[in-house]
C-alpha cells in the first residue's frame, strides 16, 4: 500500500459503482481514510468492505446530496470517524437523454438541483472544514456534454456545463485558503450504466468518434481525480481535465483524407 495520502482523508461522493468505487479504491490503496458516501447505502457497504478487506480504511453512509442536512451529517460522520476531510470528489451526478424539444421543466429542474446544487452544498460544507485545515482539494465532475454539443443532452449539459463555470468561480474564491478546485470531464466510459444503456450501434459510434478507438476504463478516470487530489497537483487550479480518449479534441475525422 502507498503511502501518499496516509495522512489525508477523503470524500467521494457516488462511490458505491462505477467512476466513484475506482476513486474510492486508489484512494484507499494510497493510505487515504475514504468515506464512501452514496444514494445507495449498500452499495456504498459493499465497495466499503472491498477496500478494508484490502487492508484499507474506509466507511460508508447514506447521502442525498440536494439535502442540506445530510451532506452536512455526511461531513460531520466523516470528521468522527477520521478527521475532517482533507479532499472532497463530487463525483455523485445524474444522467439524462432527451431531445430538447421534448424536455420537460421537471427534468432540467433535477438536472440542475442533482449536479449543479449537488455539487455547491457538498463543496460549500467540506470547504469550512479545510479552510480550518489550512487548505485542502475539490475534484467536481463534469462530462464531454459540458464542452460539446450533444444531441439529446439539453438538460444535462446545461448541468454540467454549471459545473464547469461554478468550478472557475471556486478555485478563484479559495484560492486564498489554499484550496484547489479542478474538474474532471468524461468521455464514454466501460461503466454498467452504459453497457446496459449502449446499443451496439451506438458503441461502434463511440468508438469511431474517439480517436483511440475504445471506451475508456473507470480507472482511467480514477487516476486523474487522485492527481488532481495530491500533492503533485498544487499548482493546478480551476481547470477541467478531459478524460476522453481524444473525442473532445477529435472533431471530423475522415479516412485516408
Amino acid at each position: 500500500m502507498s503511502v501518499q495520502f496516509s495522512d489525508k482523508t477523503a470524500i467521494v461522493t457516488g462511490s458505491g459503482n462505477g467512476i466513484g468505487a475506482a476513486i474510492a479504491h486508489r484512494l484507499a490503496a494510497a493510505g487515504a481514510s475514504v468515506m464512501l458516501a452514496d444514494n445507495n447505502e449498500e452499495s456504498a457497504h459493499a465497495v466499503c468492505a472491498e477496500i478494508t478487506a484490502a487492508g484499507g480504511r474506509a466507511a460508508a453512509c447514506k447521502v442525498d446530496i440536494r439535502i442540506p442536512e445530510e451532506v452536512q451529517a455526511m461531513i460531520d460522520y466523516s470528521r468522527e470517524m477520521f478527521g475532517p476531510a482533507n479532499i472532497l470528489i463530487n463525483n455523485a451526478g445524474l444522467g439524462s437523454q432527451k431531445h430538447f424539444l421534448e424536455t420537460p421543466l421537471a427534468m432540467l429542474h433535477q438536472m440542475l438541483e442533482v449536479n449543479v446544487v449537488g455539487t455547491f452544498l457538498c463543496s460549500q460544507a467540506a470547504a469550512h472544514d479545510m479552510i480550518e485545515m489550512g487548505g485542502g482539494r475539490i475534484v467536481n465532475f463534469s462530462s464531454h456534454s459540458g464542452l460539446l454539443g450533444s444531441s439529446g443532452r439539453a438538460a444535462y449539459a446545461a448541468a454540467k456545463g454549471g459545473i464547469i463555470a461554478m468550478t472557475r468561480a471556486m478555485a478563484v474564491d479559495l484560492a486564498q485558503y489554499n484550496i484547489t478546485v479542478n474538474a474532471v470531464a468524461p468521455g464514454p466510459i466501460d461503466v454498467q450504466r452504459n453497457r446496459n444503456q449502449h446499443s451496439e450501434e451506438r458503441r461502434e459510434a463511440w468508438q469511431h468518434a474517439v480517436p483511440l478507438g475504445r471506451y475508456g476504463d473507470p480507472d482511467e478516470v480514477a487516476a486523474v481525480a487522485v492527481f488532481l487530489a495530491s500533492d503533485d497537483a498544487s499548482y493546478v487550479n480551476g481547470q477541467t481535465i478531459s478524460v476522453d480518449g481524444g473525442f473532445t479534441a477529435a472533431g471530423l475525422r475522415v479516412k485516408n483524407l
